[in-house]
């Protein structure tokens, strides 16, 4: 396996919904994921969060498997309403004490906390009051980043904001399949995410008055293209494919990055809407686009591209048979290379992985282990195409893993497994996969010699 830079960050992820559980334990209030769960036929086999991965009561198990996995950093995100039950208002203390004692045990055992504020579970409280669409969420957003920011801003300098914008604002608000399960018009959809936007631009204002030495990114999926061949003329069509927004659809990559990093929509993405764009008040990108420091980038499936005979990028289907995930996801490790070089070339800025990784149908064999060599091969293919990026000189700071654990995979319950650690959702056991030691070995092997 090629090498990295000796600085380079070595990573795992999760989320707080999908392993927290503790739904309503000490003081936390419900998020729309709590409510959407209730909703009969809204997740596969009617799962729920309420327990999840326990990790409320067992973070200290988790944070020994990261330290055994030799990481530097855990990406994690804090809850919204087990911090403010109400989502403003009076905090609450034993929310913010678990938080606390998480980031602490972390750093005890020299792994830097990168916290998102924000990875969908909104508080219920907020929801009945407008959510998103209400013109007062953006400052609602910034009120709840200056309690973080004040409570672990000491010990936390690594911040992200909004986790994949367009799952919570159109998978949750136009297609109903996320909470909180409504099918709005489309502009009211885009209006709602035009204030999450500009929620996101609030915390970073918040986050560099109050964190000193903060570094901040935000984590929205990068939809990616990869070039059928090494053509000029198919590299420009994969290019142009990663960036434009030819339909209304909002799973684009411009349409959330553009407006973070360059201060304005894409102007496909207005044609294409047209009356349906969102209203902007002036100054508006001037909040939106705040200096950031990397480009934070969620990087899963890849389409493969071709230039047509115009020279239009044009979709190549994969071919019968085509390795896939258990999710349904084409394994495509070159769009690793791919995407970071878009992305770096467009915006300027260096790039962070800060989620990449595959579902698989994993159990506990005879011998008590969990042996999945599909995810190993797949961090080995992703790694090496992600270290030819920074061979070609693409500045990539980091690689978080998705996931630690196995967990609560929204919509689809409890049936994707994605995690390094294997999670017996009955008794809570886990058992660290052959992922987990291959990507322990594989990082050990990147560290400098003592002496």
């Amino acid at each position: 396996m090629p090498d990295f830079p000796a600085d380079f960050v070595w990573g795992a992820a999760a989320a707080a919904y999908q392993i927290e559980g503790a739904h309503d334990l000490d003081g936390k209030g419900p998020s729309v994921w709590d409510a959407f769960c209730e909703r009969p036929g809204a997740i596969w086999n009617g799962d729920d969060g309420r327990v999840a991965c326990d990790h409320y009561r067992r973070y200290a198990e988790d944070v020994e498997l990261l330290a055994a996995l030799g990481v530097d950093a855990y990406r994690s995100s804090v809850s919204w309403p087990r911090v403010l039950p109400e989502g403003t208002g009076t905090p609450n203390e034993r929310g913010l004490d678990f938080y606390d004692r998480l980031i602490d045990a972390l750093l005890a055992r020299d792994i830097e906390p990168y916290v998102t504020l924000f990875h969908w579970d909104y508080p219920l409280a907020l929801f009945q009051r407008g959510g998103w669409l209400h013109p007062d969420s953006p400052r609602w957003f910034a009120d709840y980043t200056e309690l973080l920011a004040r409570r672990l801003g000491d010990r936390v300098k690594q911040w992200l904001t909004l986790n994949e914008p367009h799952a919570f604002i159109e998978g949750g608000l136009r297609d109903g399949r996320h909470a909180p399960g409504l099918t709005l018009p489309i502009a009211e959809v885009v209006q709602a995410g035009h204030h999450a936007l500009l929620a996101h631009g609030h915390a970073v204002r918040v986050l560099r008055s109050l964190v000193p030495g903060a570094r901040i990114g935000c984590a929205p999926v990068l939809v990616a293209a990869a070039p059928a061949t090494p053509s000029a003329a198919d590299v420009a069509a994969a290019e142009r494919w990663t960036w434009q927004m030819p339909h209304t659809r909002l799973r684009v990559s411009s349409w959330w990055m553009d407006p973070i990093y360059r201060g304005h929509y894409p102007e496909d993405g207005l044609r294409a809407l047209g009356r349906a764009a969102p209203r902007v008040s002036a100054g508006d990108f001037d909040l939106i686009a705040q200096p950031l420091d990397y480009l934070g980038c969620n990087l899963y499936d890849v389409v493969r591209v071709r230039a047509n005979a115009e020279g239009e990028p044009e979709e190549v289907p994969f071919p019968q048979g085509f390795p896939r995930t258990a999710f349904g996801w084409p394994v495509t490790p070159e769009g690793m290379y791919w995407g970071p070089r878009f992305a770096h070339a467009r915006y300027g800025l260096p790039v962070l992985i800060t989620e990449n990784g595959m579902s698989n149908r994993d159990w506990v064999a005879l011998d008590g282990a969990v042996h999945d060599p599909e995810r190993v091969d797949f961090l080995r293919r992703h790694l090496a195409e992600l270290a030819r990026a920074v061979a070609d000189g693409v500045p990539v700071l980091g690689y978080f893993h998705w996931s630690l654990l196995d967990n609560f995979e929204w919509n689809h319950g409890y049936r994707e497994r994605f995690g390094l650690v294997h999670v017996d959702y009955a008794t809570g056991t886990r058992t660290p996969k052959d992922s987990a030691r291959a990507y322990a070995a594989y990082i050990a092997a990147q560290r400098p010699a003592a002496g």
